[in-house]
């Protein structure tokens, strides 16, 4: 008598993007977001398209190993802050560039919207 082999895949993996859910391309970095802003496990579930094989795994591994995936979370947020904070200064001088540069022609009237619609946002608040 055969019987049928299971299929034990790692439902959580490490990729040289960080620890993932196997079979997406979502990381843990991405579900932490979202556990942290007090989001329910079926908004996130929805929001990457998860199964919920896949959503149960993610947050019962964050749940057992939640120090470690903490810790690496907080690494990430640090070395994402500080590559932003690099490029801002490298591209400071060409955003500045081309924040001076005049609108191109025939978009004045949708450059002048936008403007009064920041305008009455930064009244209103």
């Amino acid at each position: 008598m055969m019987t049928p082999e299971l299929d034990h895949q790692p439902a959580i993996i490490r990729t040289e993007r960080g620890l993932a859910i196997a079979g997406t391309r979502i990381t843990f970095y991405d579900v932490m977001d979202h556990i942290l802003a007090e989001y329910p496990a079926k908004l996130i579930q929805g929001l990457f398209e998860l199964t919920e094989d896949q959503i149960n795994s993610a947050l019962a591994y964050i749940e057992a190993n939640r120090t470690d995936v903490e810790a690496e979370y907080q690494q990430v947020i640090q070395e994402t802050e500080e590559l932003r904070q690099y490029y801002e200064e490298l591209n400071r001088e060409r955003v500045a560039q081309i924040a001076s540069q005049p609108p191109k022609p025939g978009t004045e009237a949708a450059w002048e919207k936008l403007r009064a619609a920041k305008a009455k946002r930064q009244t209103a608040a």
